[in-house]
C-alpha cells in the first residue's frame, strides 16, 4: 500500500518512489564531497586565537591546496552575504523616495571607504566578539571582502528596479500583484541578469583584495590568516618568486574551476530572465547546468526550497502591509498617509513631512560631522590637511585617466562579447579568469621592473589600479548587451542599418545603464584599488607614490587614526562630489529615456 506523497514535485515525477539516475548520483556525489569539503576547511575557522597562538603560513607548496580552499570559503561567505544585502538593499533604496534619498547617498560613501579603512575599525570588535578563537578574525577578513564587493551589486540591484519595464510594470499593476509577487515575478527577475554578472566582477574584486584581507596590518599589529592571499604575501616578504609563480598556477586553476562549475551555470541560467519577444537562436550552454535540470533530487530540492521562501516573503510582505497602508500604484509609496487628505491639506502635509525628514536627516549628519572632525581635529594640523587634499587631487587624476582609457578600449569589447552568443561561450572563461585573478599577485614583477628600470611609481601606479577597477565596466558592457532583447536585434538586422546606425540608435541607448553602473563602480574601484597600487614593495624595498591611497595605507598600518579618518573622509569627499556631480546626471538620464518602455 502506498502512502500519499506530501510535495507535488514528487507527484509531478510520477507518484512513484524516485529513481536514482547517473544525473542523481553525480548531484549526490558532488554535494557529499562539498560538505566534506567544508568540513575540512571549517574545522580551522574556531581553533584557538590569541598571544602565542596566531597561525602561521608557510611557502611550501604542499600546502597550497588547503590555503586556496580557505580562501575560496572566504570569498564565497563573503558573495552570498554581498548577495543578500544587495537585494535588501537595492530594494528598499528603489522602492522608496523618503529611503532612496538616504540609501544612495550613504552608498556612494560607503563605496569610498576604502578596504583598510573598514578593516581599522571592525578587527578590534570582531576579535573581541569571538575572544579566544579564529572565527573573530576570519569573520574580520570575510567583511573586508564584503566590503569590495557588495556596493556595486546593490547599484545594478538598485539601478535595474528602477529601470523596469513600463509595460512590465502596468501589467504587475492591472493584475493586482502583491508585494510578494511583484518582487518575485518581476523585478527580481528583471535583475538578475546585472547581479549575476556584477556578482562575477564583485568576486574579482574580492581576490583583488584577497593580501589585504589575509594579511591584516592596522593599528600597528599584524595578523596573517591561512590563505593563497597571505601565502603570496609570505612570498612577496622573502622575494620567492618560484612560491608566487606556484600561487599564480593554482589561482588560474581556482578561478577556471570556479568559472566551469558556478559562473557558466548561471550565466545560462539567467539568459530565461532576459525581456524580449523572440528568442536568440544561440544561447550560452553549461553542461552543468543541463546534468543539475536532469536531476529529480534538485527538483525536489529547489520545490521544497521555494515552498519555504514563498510562505516567508508572503508572510514579511502581508506582515509589513498590515502595518503600514497599501499603496496605489500611482502613488509613491512614501506619502501613503497624505493620500486620504484633501488637495490642500494634502500638499501641507506633505510639505510638513518632508521638512521633518530633511531636519531630522541634517541634524544628524552636521553631529555626525562635528564629532568626527573635533575627533580629527585633535591629531591633524593645517598643512596635513592640505597634504591630504594635494594627494587626493593626484589619485584623483588617476582615477580619471583609469575609467577613460577603460571606457574607450572595454565598452566595445564588452558589447561584442555579449551580442554574440558564440564569442561569450568562448570568451567568459577568459575574461573571468582575467577579472577574477588577484592582479596585486603580478605587483611584485611590476614592482621588480619599476626598480630596475627607474620606471616612476607615480605613473606605474594607474595600470596597477586599472588592473583592479576596470574589469567592472566590461562586465557591465557584456551584461547590458546580453539584456538587448532579441527582437529588436532582427529589427536592426531587417533595417540593414549601418554600424554607427546600430551603435547610435540601438546598442548605445541599450548598454547605456548598465554602463553607467560599470562606470560609477570602476571609479569607486580605482579609488580603493589605489590603496594597494600606490605603494607596492619586493622584500625590503618599497614604492610609494604621492597619493591618497598611499596616505591612508601608511596611516592604517601604524594606527595613526586621526590621519586614516582624514584620508578616508578626503576620500568619500572625492567620490561622493563626482557621483552627486556627474554619475547621478547620467543616472537620470538612463532611468528616464534610456530604458525598455
Amino acid at each position: 500500500m502506498t502512502s500519499k506523497l506530501p510535495f507535488p514535485a514528487l507527484a509531478a515525477i510520477g507518484g512513484r518512489r524516485i529513481r536514482f539516475w547517473f544525473a542523481d548520483l553525480v548531484v549526490l556525489v558532488g554535494v557529499l564531497a562539498l560538505l566534506a569539503g567544508l568540513a575540512v576547511l571549517s574545522a580551522g575557522v574556531t581553533v584557538p586565537f590569541g598571544p602565542g597562538q596566531e597561525p602561521s603560513v608557510s611557502t611550501d607548496p604542499a600546502n597550497l591546496p588547503y590555503y586556496a580552499g580557505r580562501s575560496l570559503l572566504r570569498m564565497f561567505a563573503a558573495l552570498g552575504t554581498s548577495t543578500i544585502f544587495a537585494i535588501a538593499y537595492g530594494y528598499a533604496a528603489a522602492k522608496s523616495r523618503r529611503a532612496e534619498r538616504v540609501l544612495i547617498p550613504l552608498l556612494d560613501v560607503l563605496q569610498s571607504v576604502p578596504v583598510l579603512g573598514f578593516l581599522s575599525i571592525t578587527v578590534t570588535g570582531f576579535i573581541a566578539l569571538f575572544r579566544g578563537s579564529l572565527l573573530g578574525l576570519e569573520c574580520a577578513s570575510v567583511f573586508a571582502i564584503f566590503t569590495s564587493q557588495a556596493w556595486n551589486m546593490t547599484f545594478a540591484v538598485y539601478h535595474s528596479l528602477t529601470t523596469v519595464p513600463r509595460d512590465l510594470d502596468e501589467a504587475a499593476s492591472v493584475y493586482r500583484l502583491s508585494r510578494w509577487q511583484r518582487l518575485r515575478r518581476l523585478e527580481l527577475p528583471a535583475a538578475t541578469v546585472g547581479l549575476v554578472w556584477n556578482g562575477m566582477m564583485s568576486m574579482g574584486g574580492g581576490w583583488f583584495f584577497l593580501v589585504a584581507s589575509e594579511r591584516i596590518s592596522v593599528n600597528n599589529q599584524s595578523y596573517t590568516l591561512p590563505g593563497i592571499g597571505s601565502f603570496v604575501g609570505v612570498a612577496i616578504d622573502e622575494q620567492n618568486l618560484g612560491a608566487i609563480g606556484l600561487a599564480i598556477a593554482a589561482m588560474i586553476a581556482v578561478v577556471v574551476a570556479v568559472d566551469r562549475l558556478f559562473w557558466r551555470p548561471l550565466v545560462a541560467w539567467s539568459e530565461r530572465f532576459k525581456v524580449e519577444e523572440s528568442e536568440a537562436s544561440e544561447r550560452v550552454e553549461s553542461a552543468v547546468l543541463d546534468l543539475v535540470r536532469r536531476s529529480r533530487l534538485v527538483a525536489f530540492a529547489i520545490h521544497v526550497t521555494a515552498v519555504g521562501m514563498g510562505r516567508l516573503g508572503h508572510a514579511l510582505f502581508e506582515r509589513a502591509r498590515r502595518v503600514r497602508p497599501a499603496s496605489s500604484p500611482q502613488a509613491s509609496q512614501w506619502d501613503d498617509g497624505i493620500r486620504e487628505l484633501p488637495p490642500v491639506g494634502r500638499l501641507g502635509a506633505a510639505l510638513r513631512s518632508d521638512l521633518t525628514f530633511n531636519l531630522i536627516l541634517a541634524t544628524a549628519l552636521l553631529g555626525g560631522s562635528w564629532a568626527l572632525g573635533s575627533y580629527v581635529a585633535t591629531g591633524v594640523t593645517a598643512s596635513d590637511l592640505a597634504t591630504v587634499l594635494g594627494n587626493g587631487l593626484l589619485t584623483f587624476a588617476r582615477v580619471l585617466a583609469v575609467v577613460a582609457v577603460s571606457a574607450v578600449i572595454w565598452t566595445p569589447i564588452g558589447v561584442w562579447i555579449g551580442m554574440n552568443p558564440r564569442v561569450s561561450q568562448l570568451a567568459q572563461p577568459i575574461v573571468q579568469v582575467a577579472a577574477s585573478f588577484p592582479a596585486n599577485f603580478l605587483f611584485p614583477f611590476v614592482t621588480i621592473f619599476m626598480l630596475r628600470t627607474g620606471f616612476p611609481i607615480e605613473l606605474g601606479s594607474v595600470p596597477l589600479m586599472a588592473l583592479g577597477a576596470q574589469w567592472y565596466i566590461l562586465f557591465n558592457s557584456i551584461a547590458g548587451a546580453m539584456a538587448i532583447p532579441n527582437d529588436l536585434r532582427e529589427a536592426v538586422a531587417m533595417l540593414k542599418l549601418s554600424r554607427w546606425q546600430r551603435w547610435r540608435s540601438l546598442i548605445l541607448p541599450a548598454i547605456f545603464p548598465a554602463w553607467v553602473t560599470g562606470a560609477i563602480t570602476a571609479a569607486g574601484g580605482a579609488w580603493n584599488a589605489s590603496i594597494v597600487a600606490e605603494i607596492v614593495s619586493w622584500g625590503p624595498d618599497t614604492l610609494r607614490a604621492h597619493g591618497l591611497g598611499a596616505y591612508i595605507a601608511e596611516a592604517t598600518a601604524v594606527g595613526d587614526f586621526p590621519r586614516t579618518f582624514l584620508g578616508i573622509a578626503v576620500m568619500a569627499l572625492f567620490v561622493v562630489g563626482l557621483n552627486r556631480v556627474f554619475w547621478r546626471r547620467l543616472y537620470g538620464l538612463a532611468e528616464t529615456r534610456y530604458r525598455l518602455a
